[in-house]
C-alpha cells in the first residue's frame, strides 16, 4: 500500500500504531477500558435513535411511521458506515476520535435542529431523514474501529477474533439496554428532549475523546493529539452553549409555532401541554403541538357533543378523556346529573385544569363540584371493568389518526363502550374535522356500527368543520336534536372498520 505524506495527522498516527508502542496501562486493563467506552457509546447511540423517534412522533405524528423511517434508515446507514470504516482501520485511534466527536456534535444537536426546522420551516421530515443517515453512518463506523483498538489493547496471545467480537457485542448490547431505559425514565422526564440530547452528546464526546487521548495517545503524533483535543473541546463548547440557551430557544420556537404568547408550557410525562393567550383572556390549549381548545369557539364544540347525548336519562355520565374539564362543565350544566366519572390518563393535565387561572375559569372550576370523580387510567383498560353502569358516555379522546388515539377508535374499544352503557344509554364521539379528513370520520362511524351501535352521524352547524357521532346500544337509533345537522347522506358504502390488528387511521 502506498502511504500518503507523513505530514498529515492521520498518517502520522497510523505510522506510530504500526510501530507497536506500549499503552499507558496493562494490556488486559486496556481491553476493559475499551469495552467500557463501547458500553457508553452504545447507550448514547440508542438515546439519539429514541430521541429522533420521539420528537418526530410529536412533531410529525403517526409514531409507527416515524419509528419505521428512523430505524430502517439508521440500520441501512450503519451498514454504509461499517464499509467506510474499513479504510480507517490502519489509523483506528485517530479515526475513532474523529467519529465520536462528529457523532457527539450531530447526535447532541439533532433534537434542537429538528425542532427548529419544524418551528421556522414548518417541515421536519427531511431533517429527520438527514440526521438518521448521518448518525447511522457514524454509529456503523464505531465497531470496526473499536475492533482494531481492542486488539491493540489486548495481549498478543489473547487476540482471539471470535472472543473479541463476542466481548464487543456484549458491551454494545448492554449499553443499548441502559440507554434505552435511561431515555424514557431519566432523560425525558428530568431533562426534556433538547437538554437530554445535548447532555448525551457531551457524554459521548468525553468518552470517545478520553479513550483516544489517554489510552491510545502513544499511537498519535503530537499534531494529531492537538487536532483531536481541539475538536473535542469545540464540540463540548457548542453543546454547553446550546444547553445554556435552550430555554430561550424553546421560547422563541414556541412563539414561531403557536403564533401567540405562550403563557404555560409543561411536559407532564405523557404529553406536552401548552396554554396560549393572556392570563384572563381567551385560552388556546395545545397537546403535543396540536390545537385541542380555542377559547373563542370551544363552547360551541363542547355543547354540540354533549347536548345531543344528554337527551334522555343522564343521571350517571362517563367522560373518557377531557382532562381539561370542558366536557364535564357542559355535562354538569344539565339538571338531573347525579354523578360524573372522568377517566383521564394524564394527572398533569387535570392538575393544570385545576390550578391555571385561565383554564380553570374556562372550565368553570368544575373540579370543585362534588359530583365529579376523576379516575387516572387508560380509557381502554378502564372500560374492561365497566358493565352497564352509565346512561351517557362522552368520548373526548385524542384524534384517531394519532398513534395513541388509534386503539381508542377501534372496534374493540367501541365494544367495551357499548358494554358500559345502561339500557337506553347513549354515547357521543368527536372525530375531528369532516371536510379535512372525511375518510377518518366515516371510518369511525363504520367502526362504531361494526361494534353493534346504532349511529347518527352529524355536524354541529352548517359551517362547522367538527364531526360527531351519536350512538346507542341495542338497535334503537338515538333521537336527533335540533342542534345536530345530519350528514348521513354523505356516508360511503362498504367502508371497513378499524380494529386493533388492522388499524385504518393514519397521519
Amino acid at each position: 500500500m502506498i502511504d500518503p505524506p507523513a505530514s498529515t495527522p492521520l498518517k502520522a498516527g497510523a505510522r506510530q500504531l504500526r510501530g507497536g508502542e506500549r499503552l499507558p496501562v496493562r494490556p488486559g486493563a486496556g481491553r476493559y477500558v475499551v469495552l467500557l467506552v463501547v458500553f457508553v457509546c452504545a447507550a448514547c447511540g440508542l438515546v439519539y435513535e429514541l430521541e429522533l423517534v420521539a420528537l418526530a412522533s410529536y412533531l410529525i405524528g403517526d409514531s409507527v411511521t416515524q419509528a419505521s423511517v428512523v430505524l430502517s434508515v439508521m440500520v441501512f446507514a450503519m451498514g454504509v458506515g461499517s464499509l467506510l470504516a474499513k479504510r480507517m482501520r490502519c489509523h483506528a485511534a485517530v479515526g475513532f476520535g474523529l467519529v465520536e466527536a462528529a457523532l457527539a456534535l450531530i447526535g447532541g444537536c439533532s433534537a434542537l435542529v429538528l425542532y427548529a426546522a419544524f418551528a421556522w420551516l414548518g417541515e421536519a421530515r427531511y431533517a429527520l431523514v438527514g440526521f438518521s443517515l448521518a448518525i447511522g453512518v457514524l454509529i456503523g463506523a464505531e465497531i470496526p474501529l473499536l475492533m482494531a483498538l481492542i486488539q491493540r489493547a489486548s495481549r498478543r496471545e489473547e487476540q482471539d477474533a471470535a472472543g473479541t467480537v463476542a466481548d464487543l457485542f456484549a458491551a454494545d448490547y448492554v449499553g443499548a439496554l441502559v440507554g434505552g431505559l435511561a431515555f424514557p425514565f431519566l432523560l425525558l422526564p428530568w431533562l426534556g428532549q433538547l437538554t437530554g440530547a445535548l447532555l448525551t452528546g457531551a457524554v459521548n464526546a468525553v468518552a470517545g475523546g478520553a479513550l483516544v487521548l489517554w489510552l491510545f495517545r502513544t499511537d498519535l503524533s503530537a499534531r494529531a493529539r492537538w487536532w483531536l483535543l481541539a475538536a473535542n473541546v469545540t464540540v463540548l463548547l457548542v453543546l454547553g452553549t446550546a444547553t445554556a440557551l435552550v430555554g430561550d430557544f424553546e421560547s422563541a420556537a414556541r412563539r414561531a409555532v403557536y403564533g401567540e404568547p405562550v403563557r404555560v408550557a409543561v411536559r407532564t410525562g405523557m404529553q406536552e401541554v401548552v396554554l396560549t393567550g393572556e392570563r384572563h383572556g381567551p385560552v388556546g390549549l395545545f397537546l403535543d403541538g396540536r390545537l385541542k381548545v380555542s377559547g373563542r369557539e370551544e363552547a360551541r364544540y363542547q355543547e354540540a357533543m354533549v347536548r345531543a347525548a344528554m337527551r334522555g336519562p343522564h343521571a350517571r355520565v362517563l367522560i373518557l378523556g377531557g382532562g381539561d374539564g370542558l366536557v364535564a362543565r357542559e355535562v354538569l350544566k344539565h339538571p338531573g346529573v347525579s354523578s360524573v366519572t372522568l377517566v383521564e390518563r394524564d394527572p398533569g393535565m387535570v392538575r393544570l385544569a385545576r390550578t391555571d387561572p385561565g383554564l380553570a375559569a374556562l372550565n368553570g372550576h368544575v373540579y370543585r363540584d362534588p359530583r365529579l370523580r376523576v379516575a387516572y387510567a387508560d380509557a381502554f383498560v378502564w372500560l374492561r371493568s365497566a358493565r352497564g353502569e352509565y346512561d351517557v358516555v362522552v368520548s373526548d379522546l385524542p384524534e384517531p389518526w394519532t398513534t395513541p388515539g388509534a386503539k381508542l377508535y377501534s372496534q374493540e374499544f367501541y365494544g367495551l363502550t357499548a358494554g358500559a352503557l345502561a339500557e337506553g344509554g347513549r354515547v357521543a364521539v368527536h372525530t375531528g374535522p369532516i371536510a379535512a379528513r372525511p375518510e377518518v370520520y366515516w371510518t369511525v362511524e363504520a367502526t362504531m356500527r361494526s361494534a353493534g351501535l346504532a349511529t347518527v352521524p352529524y355536524r354541529a352547524a352548517a359551517r362547522s368543520g367538527r364531526g360527531f357521532v351519536l350512538a346507542t346500544a341495542g338497535g334503537a337509533r338515538p333521537a336527533q336534536g335540533p342542534e345536530a345537522l345530519s350528514v348521513e347522506s354523505e356516508r360511503p358504502k362498504d367502508l371497513p372498520p378499524s380494529t386493533l390488528l388492522h388499524p385504518r387511521y393514519g397521519e
